[in-house]
């Protein structure tokens, strides 16, 4: 699972994808898609993309109403790898 596929899906769910880090700090994909480390204050020493190799759990976030819910890594690859519903919207004719 790739970094890109969460931020997809945080825009897609509309929802907060939150993972800690190694360092003890927390990425959060915000429901435009836009990775952040809040407790980030100046360059990072370390990789994004390999931090999310390494991570386990993961918090869902949505907005509204929906309860936040906590995912291993199996069920937030398989939520990233689901395909959008665009792309079934059209006929293969």
């Amino acid at each position: 699972m790739k970094l890109a596929a969460l931020r997809r899906l945080s825009v897609r769910e509309q929802a907060k994808i939150h993972f800690r880090l190694s360092n003890g700090m927390e990425c959060v994909v915000n429901e435009q898609g836009v990775a952040q480390v809040p407790e980030l204050r100046a360059k990072p020493a370390f990789d994004l993309e390999e931090e999310l190799a390494a991570a386990g759990e993961f918090l869902l976030e949505p907005a509204g109403p929906r309860p936040s819910r906590k995912l291993a890594r199996a069920e937030m690859e398989s939520l990233a790898a689901a395909p959008t519903a665009a792309a079934h919207d059209h006929d293969d004719e």
